[in-house]
């Protein structure tokens, strides 16, 4: 059965865990329209060996890109390329899901300098301003392009942007997982995230673009740990089934993976 997305649809931080799933998912429940942009630091590495497997096993639906969400550069030459590929179409979904944590978990203040800090903000809150900001032309004729549906003008079949968060990103949720994942660069960055997701819900909704954060919930991967509950195949249906149904109310939000707000 096909979801409710469509279009031209790019995805950061695709060679493992969430965001290789994410493009599983949307290659195997989009329609035959919807094209996926997979992003990576390193597409010929070999922890990029699935996410090659994908564009085989999913022949002319996804096309990956080699993006490095610290380097302003590579960023410029990936939305360069999305552009020629494109051609006169739109972008209709950015979902900014690479993201970087360091040092490595509980991450507490002794352990953590100034270089984690400034290289978890430059990789989870720079790269997803710049990447936004670049591609506003795109998601602003993918916005043009289609005609919004009865009541809602925003929607993530017509123009979106979702940054992916995380609820220890909640300033008012912090004292309850604190003690156990101290995390200063990536609760920080987040949070910083999570203003940007504010900022640019106002900024873009002139141009009836729709922007969201959501918490993937906790994960099992990498980052992630093997105790978390979820699996990122539960924990990316939930996601895109809460992506297909977001909608003017929703713009500016931090919303769970089962669409449940949470709070700033």
């Amino acid at each position: 059965m096909s979801m409710k997305l469509e279009g031209n649809i790019l995805v950061t931080g695709t060679n493992r865990g969430i965001g290789l799933e994410l493009v599983k998912q949307l290659a195997e429940r989009t329609g035959g329209e919807a094209h996926i942009y997979a992003c990576c630091r390193a597409p010929d590495d070999t922890k990029a060996e699935a996410l090659r497997d994908l564009t085989t096993q999913y022949p002319g639906k996804i096309t990956i890109i080699k993006l490095d969400m610290s380097d302003e550069a590579s960023i410029s030459a990936a939305v360069q390329a999305v552009k020629e590929l494109i051609g006169d179409g739109g972008l209709n979904l950015v979902i900014n899901n690479a993201a970087i944590n360091k040092p490595d978990t509980p991450a507490p203040l002794s352990a953590t300098g100034k270089k984690d800090m400034m290289d978890v903000y430059e990789t989870n809150v720079v790269g997803p301003f710049l990447l936004a900001k670049m591609f506003l032309p795109l998601l602003q004729r993918a916005a043009e392009m289609k005609s919004p549906g009865e009541g809602d003008k925003m929607s993530c079949r017509r123009s979106a942007i979702i940054n992916i968060s995380t609820l220890i990103s909640s300033i008012e949720k912090c004292p309850e997982s604190f003690a156990i994942a101290q995390m200063y660069p990536y609760r920080t960055s987040k949070a910083a995230l999570n203003m940007l997701t504010r900022c640019q819900a106002e900024d873009f909704k002139s141009h009836n673009i729709l922007v969201t954060a959501i918490h993937p919930g906790w994960v099992r991967t990498q980052m992630g740990g093997e105790q978390a509950p979820l699996t990122p195949l539960d924990s990316v249906h939930g996601m895109l089934s809460t992506m297909s149904s977001l909608s003017n109310k929703d713009c500016g939000m931090l919303l769970d993976w089962q669409g449940n707000p949470i709070p700033w």
